[in-house]
């Protein structure tokens, strides 16, 4: 029998990754989801589910959603990718990573079934989590889709309620080169008659929801309207974020990203509805403050404008799209220090220039590459820098990077780490 490192290295060779190889790794359908499901006695309908889908803000919301749902009381299954140290971490229970001998024994008992059917990575990890959620009897899991929603393995649940957190360019060659025809991949999670909530929207993106969910008779709220606006106002404090709420009153959030005031009002609007059900799923007002400010201790989630050290101060954030930039980007330059230091690396299918043309002029850059085949050349991503007027110089691997900028550094400069979730991925580890 393999040990557990073999076991991940046999996930990660056998089966195509996204996170590895990219484009081919894609398999849009549904075909083998529901044959891994029928075999493992669709384990999915054991539990109720809330599915999230979106460009940016799925990992934070799902983890804050978990967090409530914990604090209230319940057994809470969390399903989210990629992961950033440990492949166990896309598979949670209450915040505990699924065991590695779990894992270990799933290859190994099913490997007979599962290999003729050439399952993709994401397919195979899916089949897994529910099929653990089950075992372990969670109340409610919260589902965050891997990529895109109609032909997401995920896309075989019917949730309690559907959240599609924003629309921007991602993952263009697979879900669509305009912002429409990625809504229409998105909004492939919408079911008949479950409620959906819009995170965010523009005026390119809204007819496709409202038609989605008027196809499906699904009620359908748009979290940034007026009259759904939950945050009325977010500043930054010791403990992180504060916000003032129009329903439960003044809120402490532990995530920090400036991002995270839009993250927090769709949270809301998802909360105002599990609380307002005849049977409310949210029992208790205290399940939602204590859940927005202990995320991390209750969830696990890392890499959310996290800081790592205060002299000189480093903070990793794992946006990595036009999207998540438009909101680091100032913040980052908005940070006081001496010298602003930034170890710096893309993957293949962002779009590269429009994010480094968002980044400050005035830093000292550290160009690397992460470990995953899909990273962008260190010297293309050097090149292009230059081009834009940025400085700095080329690293092979993330820890040199940062150990460079450390090294550089003094105990006034800011050190920020990103670019990528495998930038962070490889800088975590």
């Amino acid at each position: 029998m393999m040990n557990y490192q073999e076991t991940i290295e046999y996930l990660f060779n056998s089966t195509p990754v996204f996170e590895k190889i990219g484009a081919s790794a894609y398999k849009p359908g549904l075909q083998t989801t529901q044959a891994l499901d029928e075999h493992f006695g669709h384990p999915h309908h054991q539990f109720k589910t809330i599915h999230i889908a979106g460009t940016n803000g799925k990992g934070s919301c799902s983890h804050t959603l978990a967090a409530i749902l914990q604090s209230d009381g319940y057994n809470v299954g969390l399903y989210t990718s990629p992961h950033l140290v440990d492949f166990r971490e896309r598979i949670r229970v209450n915040g505990k990573c699924i065991p590695e001998q779990y894992v270990i024994d799933f290859v190994d008992k099913e490997r007979q079934f599962f290999e003729p059917l050439h399952p993709s990575f994401f397919e195979l990890t899916t089949a897994l989590a529910f099929k653990y959620f089950a075992e372990q009897g969670v109340d409610i899991a919260v589902i965050e889709v891997g990529l895109g929603g109609r032909l997401d393995c995920t896309n075989i649940i019917t949730p309690l309620l559907s959240i599609i957190t924003n629309i921007s360019l991602d993952h263009t060659q697979f879900l669509g080169h305009t912002l429409p025809e990625i809504a229409g991949e998105k909004a492939g999670i919408i079911k008949q008659g479950i409620p959906v909530i819009i995170g965010e929207d523009i005026p390119e993106t809204r007819p496709v929801f409202e038609a989605k969910a008027q196809e499906q008779n699904a009620p359908i709220l748009f979290a940034q309207d007026m009259n759904h606006q939950e945050v009325l106002k977010a500043s930054h404090c010791t403990q992180g974020m504060e916000y003032e709420t129009k329903h439960w009153g003044t809120l402490t959030g532990e995530l920090r990203g400036d991002y995270q005031a839009k993250n927090m009002n769709t949270i809301l609007n998802a909360v105002n509805y599990l609380s307002s059900l005849p049977h409310p799923v949210i029992r208790n007002t205290e399940s939602i403050s204590t859940g927005i400010l202990h995320v991390s201790e209750l969830t696990g989630l890392m890499g959310r404008w996290q800081k790592i050290q205060d002299k000189p101060l480093v903070i990793c954030d794992t946006g990595h799209n036009v999207g998540g930039w438009q909101y680091l980007a100032p913040q980052i330059k908005s940070q006081p220090c001496k010298q602003l230091r930034i170890v710096f690396g893309m993957v293949d299918d962002k779009d590269v220039t429009t994010v480094m043309k968002m980044l400050p002029k005035d830093a000292i850059y550290y160009w690397t590459q992460a470990t995953t085949k899909r990273a962008i050349k260190v010297e293309k991503i050097a090149n292009l820098g230059a081009s834009l007027g940025l400085h700095g110089d080329m690293y092979h691997s993330v820890c040199k990077a940062f150990k460079a900028a450390l090294a550089d550094a003094s105990d006034e400069d800011f050190i920020f780490v990103g670019g990528s979730s495998y930038i962070v991925a490889d800088f975590l580890s």
